[in-house]
């Protein structure tokens, strides 16, 4: 078992406190509340699909890594950067809260949040495929029985194991998992290489995936490669968010949201989970 430290100075706000919360109680990635100051996470690693487990701590402007695992813990590092969008410079994202007081107001209500994704591209097209027609709370059982029979110490199974897992899943979602956990060893659903090119470029890519449809690529592009300036285009409760919050469209009002669209549009998500949650009780 290796081990591999390294810090990672951070560039614009961030609080970890805030982003562990959001995590924990908004994202459907199972990241289970913890005691204590630091975030910690099992995940597959791209690329060699090996474990990895991370702490992370915040030192003021700074966040302190330690990762165990047998695969790259380089890799693994880069990674968890990614999935905490701890690798984006966020020095303009107050820019945005100056030039529209609702992201202004969100700021503020979320002071330090940075969106949380899930581990991968992989995992989050997997999620999307679970979670098709299915209530959220069914699907989070669904994918809680794979990792429990299926995965490895609490760690997603790597693709290799997937696609050849004879599941018994409703509708065609084992056949779809199969092209995921495929498309996942062939490298199209690669992190870097989709942050590497403009989002809607990124998500007509991953369209291509048997199953993957608008939302799906969505997710596995904005929330899965953590790509800070993509729009969500199929999320009705943002859609309804935005309308209630500005009485304008999404596509309108986001132009003013670059170069973080993606995050304001989890702001507001998160605001309205929030809000949701607290009048129900």
């Amino acid at each position: 078992m290796g081990r591999h430290e390294t810090t990672v100075a951070v560039r614009g706000p961030w609080s970890l406190a805030t982003s562990r919360v959001f995590w924990e109680g908004f994202t459907p990635s199972a990241l289970a509340a913890a005691d204590g100051d630091a975030l910690r996470t099992v995940f597959r690693v791209e690329r060699d699909w090996s474990r990895a487990a991370v702490e992370v701590v915040q030192q003021g402007d700074e966040a302190r890594f330690v990762v165990t695992g047998d695969g790259d813990l380089d890799a693994a590092a880069t990674q968890t950067c990614r999935f905490l969008s701890l690798d984006v410079d966020a020095r303009g994202w107050p820019d945005v809260g100056r030039r529209d007081p609702v992201i202004a107001d969100a700021q503020e209500r979320l002071p330090g949040l940075r969106p949380c994704g899930f581990h991968s591209p992989y995992e989050a097209a997997a999620w999307a495929v679970l979670s098709q027609r299915l209530r959220i709370v069914q699907a989070a059982h669904l994918r809680d029985t794979l990792v429990r029979r299926h995965g490895d110490d609490g760690a997603f199974p790597a693709p290799d194991a997937l696609r050849t897992l004879d599941l018994d899943l409703p509708g065609r979602k084992a056949e779809y998992l199969r092209a995921v956990a495929e498309a996942a060893l062939d490298g199209r659903l690669d992190g870097a290489a989709l942050r590497a090119v403009e989002p809607e470029e990124a998500v007509a890519t991953v369209q291509e995936v048997k199953g993957l449809g608008p939302f799906a690529a969505e997710l596995a592009v904005l929330r899965g490669a953590n790509a800070p300036n993509g729009l969500p285009t199929h999320e009705r409760r943002l859609d309804d968010e935005v309308t209630e919050r500005y009485g304008r469209p999404v596509a309108e009002v986001s132009e003013g949201w670059r170069p973080f669209r993606t995050w304001a549009a989890v702001h507001l998500r998160a605001l309205r989970e929030q809000r949701t949650h607290e009048i129900g009780g």
